[in-house]
């Protein structure tokens, strides 16, 4: 990983603290910790490998050494703690638009927070909650499977852009556009303490939309065709008897009806 390359991303404060390990636990861990430490809006974790890598609810993420982005960042948002599942949208938008710029592939988002092509998971965001004293922090945990060859057989939903682009893709280009992309869109997210100048994108991208999906809360799951999603990054699912429900990310999965999308 070229650290020299991503500093030069001219962001005003996305990257401008780098910790770099060969080998860790988890970046979303050291992430919290440093916040803690003291660290700055925009701190930046990277590392080459992940021994503890994880998803939404408590999922492993496999992060093999030198063949994706496995990165955590540090943001403070003055907001309420409800609205911190919409960071998760914003970083979700922002790293399509990245890896769409770069690598030229069609990647969609399935709600929340999978980045998907092909049908197949590429990238998974987690967004985590410190309190710092007095002050929200939030951890948004990125892991890319950039140029991964293949995966283990229980992950077949599984794919990496150099499967589907067939060729070797540059890291450091897509994080370096991603912080800008994200640095741009956070600014203005905060100014308006709201969605409504990314929602239309996000809709454009999500392959959730105008589908039939299974919903799974806890122990429990229905089926239902996503009509729309709202200001609030709300999933509006019509359920089988006609009604209308809205549905927060939360620790709600989202299924197509005949595989993971």
């Amino acid at each position: 990983m070229n650290l020299q390359e991503i500093k030069q991303s001219r962001t005003c404060f996305m990257g401008k603290e780098i910790e770099f390990y060969e080998e860790i636990d988890s970046t979303n861990i050291r992430a919290k910790n440093w916040s803690k430490e003291g660290a700055i809006e925009g701190s930046l974790v990277i590392a080459e490998k992940q021994n503890a890598g994880r998803g939404r609810m408590g999922k492993q993420w496999d992060s093999p050494k030198g063949e994706g982005i496995w990165m955590s960042f540090i943001v403070k948002p003055v907001m309420s703690i409800e609205k911190i599942p919409q960071l998760t949208i914003l970083a979700g938008l922002s790293m399509c638009y990245s890896i769409r710029q770069v690598t030229g592939l069609d990647i969609y988002i399935k709600w929340p927070n999978d980045l998907v092509v092909n049908n197949k998971k590429v990238c998974g965001i987690l967004c985590e909650m410190v309190k710092v004293k007095d002050e929200l922090v939030v951890v948004v945990g990125i892991g890319v499977n950039v140029n991964s060859k293949k995966f283990p057989d229980d992950l077949s939903h599984a794919t990496s852009l150099y499967l589907e682009g067939k060729k070797l893709f540059s890291r450091e280009s897509i994080i370096k556009s991603f912080l800008r992309r994200f640095e741009e869109n956070y600014k203005i997210y905060i100014e308006t303490g709201s969605l409504m100048n990314f929602i239309g994108d996000y809709k454009n991208y999500c392959i959730n939309l105008n589908k039939q999906v299974k919903i799974i809360e806890g122990q429990q799951e229905f089926i239902g065709f996503v009509r729309d999603i709202d200001q609030e990054a709300r999933l509006i699912v019509e359920k089988e008897d006609g009604s209308l429900i809205s549905i927060l990310s939360g620790d709600v999965s989202v299924r197509g009806l005949y595989g993971y999308v």
